[in-house]
């Protein structure tokens, strides 16, 4: 069966493509294609469970149990410290699980350390720019630059100062731009450096890990977890903000990193959770480490990831409608991945065809959730972490040229 899915895929994937500009287009001259995808999941959060998951995969969750149990802990304490493990952060780096997904953990670090000095927040997408949003608006900082760019560009880095707080996002989730590289961070800075990783951390490099101070991000993403859990990563200079600064505004309960006497809470970075996990995600995030460690580890999950991303980059080269949202390909992100659309004509394809083209994919169960985020431009969206094969990315482009022409020709 596996060796007639590939010949048919092979076959497939030599019919010719379309460019702007062709005559009208014939639904009945481009078949449905004969192969599907065998996970059609190609959203960028959720994202596809990693291969082979069922329902077994949890099977051992400690259901009906307390997280304070001993059972509990330590089921805890395995999906901090293999995590710790899989990364390879260095030793004094600490992991904790915090409530709210990668959005509460931003929130908590926002909340508990800027306002000391002066912060830089670095923003092109959708998430960052709330991050601005609320330091200004909610924190109430006065001394915050604004270090933004559209949809598709990533700002100057080197703009920021050393001497602040530094704050953004290793991967724009929504803009398809990623950060790629660490060097314009000076290893003697005296500012903290604050980093949203949620859709970056093991999709690509983001080494060396001493110039993170605080990293977060959630389980939903490169690993196809499931939502609501955030993961915490804080180095030396970030606890050491957090024991010699008292911010001067209240922090509720989920957001307190620090005991009253104002020394780190280290209980948090052991498995004593803030509030009440769900021991099923975490059993779930257990698998997903597990199968990490099967197939190599953090080098196997950064190689899929990229060779995921060179199958569409592939398909965008020789696609004439299809065309990168991020125009410098050094910037673009290798996890999720955003597209704009074009017109025969070469123009830019509209949001109603668009979302007619998405629909028709759903209809035929073969494509899901790969709609640009709400706020950026008409387009595509597909994640390409490492719990997706390259064979169903493979697969999906045949549709893509396939769902293009349909439309088109309804035109």
């Amino acid at each position: 069966r596996r060796a007639a899915h590939r010949h048919r895929l092979s076959h497939s994937l030599t019919m010719p493509d379309k460019r702007p500009g062709d005559a009208l287009l014939n639904p009945a001259a481009f078949p449905e294609p004969k192969v599907r995808p065998n996970n059609p999941n190609f959203g960028s959060g959720s994202c596809a469970k990693r291969p082979g998951w069922t329902g077994d995969a949890i099977s051992d969750a400690a259901l009906g149990r307390s997280h304070r149990s001993s059972l509990g802990k330590a089921k805890l304490a395995e999906a901090i410290d293999e995590t710790h493990a899989l990364l390879g952060l260095p030793k004094d780096y600490l992991v904790g699980i915090v409530p709210a997904s990668d959005t509460g953990a931003v929130e908590m670090v926002m909340w508990s350390m800027l306002g000391e000095r002066p912060v830089d927040i670095c923003h092109w997408e959708s998430f960052g720019t709330t991050w601005y949003s609320d330091a200004v608006k909610e924190l109430k900082l006065e001394k915050v630059t604004n270090i933004k760019a559209e949809f598709g560009v990533l700002p100057d880095l080197s703009k920021t100062d050393a001497s602040h707080d530094i704050l953004f996002t290793m991967n724009g989730t929504t803009s398809g731009v990623r950060v790629p590289s660490l060097d314009w961070i000076p290893a003697d800075r005296t500012g903290l450096t604050i980093c949203d990783a949620t859709s970056a951390i093991f999709g690509f490099d983001m080494l060396p890990w001493e110039k993170l101070d605080v990293v977060t991000y959630s389980w939903q993403k490169v690993l196809g977890g499931e939502g609501a859990h955030g993961m915490l990563i804080l180095g030396p200079r970030a606890v050491a903000r957090l024991e010699s600064y008292k911010p001067p505004r209240p922090l509720p309960k989920i957001f307190r990193l620090c005991k009253g006497d104002g020394t780190l809470n280290g209980g948090i970075f052991k498995g004593e959770t803030i509030n009440t996990p769900s021991m099923m995600c975490v059993e779930d995030y257990l698998d997903a480490l597990r199968w990490a460690k099967s197939i190599g580890g953090l080098p196997a999950l950064l190689a899929k990831s990229a060779a995921n991303f060179k199958v569409l980059a592939d398909f965008e080269a020789k696609t004439g409608w299809l065309e990168f949202l991020c125009a410098v390909p050094e910037h673009r992100s290798n996890t999720s991945v955003c597209f704009k659309m074009k017109a025969p004509s070469g123009e830019p394809m509209g949001s109603d065809a668009v979302a007619k083209f998405r629909k028709l994919l759903e209809q035929k169960g073969v494509c899901f959730d790969i709609g640009a985020y709400r706020d950026a431009p008409a387009g595509l969206r597909i994640w390409c972490g490492a719990t997706v094969e390259q064979d169903d990315l493979r697969v999906l482009t045949l549709w893509l040229k396939w769902a293009y022409q349909q439309v088109q020709a309804a035109q």
